[in-house]
């Protein structure tokens, strides 16, 4: 049984004139004609439109897919399982770019949960670094806490979090300006508060990544100024936090 030309173009979603093209250059030339000399396609040039269609998907160039439907050690079944093959990998690859949006994504509708004068009126100066969200996606978004992460959205959420911060951080300071060292066990004590912070919004956090978020405190100063605004921090301050932790991990029997 033959399919004309057009009717092979609606099922597939290709042109009349994509058709003719694959015939002129040898890619798909029709079995058949019919008495008026139009073409006429079989069941099998059927098939072979199949694979040449899904090879195109996959990013094959025409050349490249004349040679795998021409090549005599492939039969339709094995085009049928390499076929397979290659889309689950495409399937992977876009799962991972979708993935990867999607936390982008995330991470400016968290961003933009606030209006300007909502973000002033809870954070005061305080504004994140420009491209922030992007480099947190890059750094932490194929992590399970991220995904897991109980971001505020709300106002309200946000002014609940910024006084826990504030407050956990006036505290801080009381036992950095009495001179008490960071293993003490005032120190230690709100290294864990902050520990169990981390992990009310993480979902999970445990004392090896407690003690990885620590040392960006020690050593990345848009990190710190997160948990201790400019204004408040004192010569030392992260070190300070990051052996707070080290400290506190450590009493805790993680080594």
């Amino acid at each position: 049984m033959g399919y004309p030309v057009g009717k092979v173009a609606a099922w597939s979603g290709v042109t009349v004139r994509t058709l003719h093209h694959y015939d002129e250059i040898g890619l798909l030339s029709p079995g058949g004609r019919t008495g008026a000399g139009y073409r006429s396609y079989s069941d099998e040039d059927l098939d072979r439109l199949q694979r040449i269609l899904c090879y195109r998907e996959l990013g094959f160039g025409l050349d490249a897919i004349a040679k795998i439907v021409d090549d005599p050690g492939i039969d339709a079944l094995e085009h049928l399982r390499r076929q397979r093959e290659l889309l689950e990998g495409r399937i992977g690859e876009l799962t991972r770019m979708v993935e990867s949006v999607d936390r982008v994504i995330t991470a400016k509708e968290v961003g933009g949960a606030l209006t300007p004068e909502e973000k002033f009126e809870v954070f005061g100066e305080f504004h994140e670094p420009e491209g922030y969200a992007e480099q947190a996606v890059r750094r932490w978004g194929d992590t399970p806490q991220w995904r897991e992460a109980a971001v505020p959205l709300s106002k309200e959420e946000w002014i609940e979090a910024e006084k826990v911060r504030q407050d956990w951080v006036r505290r801080l300071l009381d036992v950095v300006d009495s001179g008490a060292p960071a293993d003490s066990d005032r120190a230690m004590d709100l290294a864990e508060e902050h520990r169990r912070m981390l992990a009310a919004f993480m979902g999970e956090c445990g004392y090896p990544m407690h003690r990885e978020v620590a040392g960006m405190y020690a050593t990345e100063p848009v990190q710190l100024g997160f948990l201790v605004r400019a204004p408040d921090q004192r010569p030392g301050i992260g070190e300070y936090i990051r052996d707070a932790v080290h400290a506190n991990a450590a009493r805790a029997g993680e080594r």
